[in-house]
């Protein structure tokens, strides 16, 4: 085949036949560029598609029954939990006490009786929201303070928790089924003692704490084993028959808890408790052998302890989850021992009731020594929780919930 580019410039072929042949360059050169363009155009094409299918989160064979969509930022990606679920917002709402039928006024005289007081602060909430919040020099909202014997009503929660969850069949079970220390007891007593003993203080063990000049308080704390000290009690009455308030009974509460659910009452506090309430301040002590304190170990800040009370009158939901089953709620604060004590009241598990103030508002409440208390009153929407340091009258800052909360209450 005769090659065009000499044929070109070839003299011996006359100018007719060489325009002739420029022609046919021309247009072998237009095919050649045509022919790289749809080079170009199918390689391009074949790079995005092999792109498109790479970064393709799902892939879908029917394309008859979808349209597909040009636009890549349309393209769906996946959703975590967090952000499925937006975790609840557990903090505190404020008001001003005139917007839920209290007398600031009165509120603001409580602040100057507070100042010549021993309360290190003072927390109320009404309505779901705090309505008053007081605190000493040297205090804030962030301060923490033991409480004390409030603990037990923590306990007593978390007993609760493990029924509603079958970890545990019912306060009617024997203390034997979780404490392998008492089914090895050849005590006949210890045999026939139940979590319902524990949680009213009837376990008729020996123990001197309320009520006596006399107490084995410290002896018990010195211990090498609390659980064994407890244990090894003399019977002083039959289970069940005479109410006598003991630490000892929660801490033999906390270790079957323990056992029940296979880890500490700390951790599992906070796993069903604590953390869905938001309460972060919580601390917890333990035994010599690692046993959560469940009678007296407890520490956290006043808007906490304010919130524990808070799902106590929420009858056990909070976020609109039941924490706390209402019927244990219920039975928890009434009175399974009426009349427990002159100056308490009557006793729940592990929750004081009584009645304060000059309409006698039903009431049930945490107690602890030295003046700590978290009081709940359903009739009027009203949670106030307190810390103070009066070691010779743990009583004394009654008054100021009595004679200054409850009388601020307007009526309607």
């Amino acid at each position: 085949m005769t090659d065009v580019l000499t044929v070109q410039h070839d003299n011996k072929y006359s100018r007719k036949e060489r325009n002739l042949f420029d022609f046919l360059i021309q247009k072998i050169h237009e095919v050649n560029k045509l022919k790289r363009l749809f080079y170009i155009f199918a390689v391009s094409f074949l790079v995005l598609s092999i792109c498109s299918c790479s970064c393709s989160p799902t892939e879908n064979t029917d394309t008859s029954s979808a349209p597909v969509s040009s636009d890549s930022s349309e393209a769906s990606e996946p959703v975590s939990a967090e952000e499925a679920e937006p975790l609840p917002d557990n903090s505190w709402d404020f008001d001003t006490p005139e917007h839920h039928g209290m007398d600031a006024q009165m509120l603001a005289r409580l602040h100057e009786a507070l100042d010549e007081s021993s309360v290190y602060g003072m927390v109320t909430a009404k309505d779901g929201v705090i309505i008053d919040e007081y605190y000493g020099e040297g205090y804030d909202e962030n301060s923490t303070f033991p409480l004390y014997s409030c603990t037990k009503s923590f306990t007593s929660a978390l007993i609760g928790i493990a029924i509603d969850q079958g970890k545990i069949n019912s306060p009617d079970d024997l203390l034997s089924s979780y404490l392998p220390e008492v089914s090895a007891s050849e005590n006949p007593s210890l045999q026939q003692l139940t979590l319902r003993h524990l949680l009213t203080h009837t376990s008729g063990l020996e123990w001197y704490e309320i009520g006596s000049s006399y107490t084995n308080w410290e002896e018990f704390q010195s211990s090498p084993n609390w659980v064994t000290y407890i244990l090894n009690r003399s019977q002083v009455s039959q289970p069940g028959t005479e109410f006598n308030y003991s630490t000892g009974n929660t801490h033999l509460l906390a270790a079957a808890l323990e056992n029940a659910v296979g880890m500490s009452e700390l951790s599992y506090g906070e796993e069903y408790l604590f953390e869905p309430l938001g309460m972060e301040s919580v601390s917890w002590g333990t035994d010599p052998q690692g046993i959560t304190d469940g009678g007296n170990g407890i520490s956290m800040t006043l808007r906490d302890a304010a919130k524990f009370g808070q799902l106590y009158l929420n009858q056990g939901v909070w976020q609109g989850k039941q924490l706390i089953s209402r019927s244990w709620i219920n039975d928890s604060t009434s009175p399974q021992i009426p009349n427990a004590n002159q100056r308490l009241g009557g006793y729940g598990f592990q929750w004081w009731v009584n009645s304060f103030g000059e309409n006698n508002y039903n009431t049930y409440y945490a107690y602890g020594a030295w003046g700590q208390f978290i009081f709940v009153v359903p009739e009027l929407n009203l949670v106030t929780a307190v810390a103070s340091y009066y070691p010779h009258d743990s009583l004394a800052p009654i008054p100021y919930f009595s004679d200054y909360i409850l009388n601020a209450y307007i009526f309607n």
